[in-house]
């Protein structure tokens, strides 16, 4: 029974120390420093199932290329104000801010409330195609349990109502 007790004590104790590093900012993993667009493509998928990209088919050899497949935003109407609007939904959400912004392109980031993992979303204006392809992918863990599709799921579903 004291066995018991002990163990009961040390997961409350290591579930508490992960809270706390997670609120210091030691979940948050690194800046990618090789984010962007690059001869119009944004960086490829992870190469483990942690992010979605509307550009994975420009990458048929790449392992995660199925899970990563996501359709890019699309717009009808002036291209500018598209983005507009769209840094306008990323600046209103919750955890997420906007890091850089230009006229064709958005970085931004999104941390979850309590653990502060952080992901890392782009979003780039491709004008003769109409549409803006985004890339939203984890910094830490092999799984992302579907969130950034879930994300960029619904900011596409706030995009379709502006």
């Amino acid at each position: 029974m004291k066995i018991l007790g002990f163990i009961a004590l040390f997961i409350v104790g290591l579930c508490a120390a992960v809270v706390v590093a997670g609120q210091m900012g030691f979940l948050r993993g690194q800046v990618p420093t090789d984010l962007g667009v690059r001869d119009n493509r944004l960086k490829p998928p992870s190469s483990t199932p942690n992010s979605v990209s509307s550009q994975a088919d420009l990458y048929p050899d790449h392992p995660q290329r199925d899970y990563a497949r996501i359709a890019p935003l699309q717009f009808t109407g002036d291209a500018d104000k598209a983005m507009t609007r769209l840094a306008d939904i990323l600046k209103n959400a919750d955890g997420t801010v906007v890091v850089s912004q230009t006229s064709d392109y958005i970085y931004a980031q999104s941390s979850t409330p309590i653990l502060r993992f952080t992901d890392d979303l782009e979003f780039w204006l491709d004008r003769s195609a109409r549409v803006i392809h985004v890339r939203s992918a984890s910094r830490l863990g092999r799984k992302d349990f579907q969130v950034n599709r879930a994300r960029v799921e619904a900011i596409r579903a706030q995009f379709a109502r502006n």
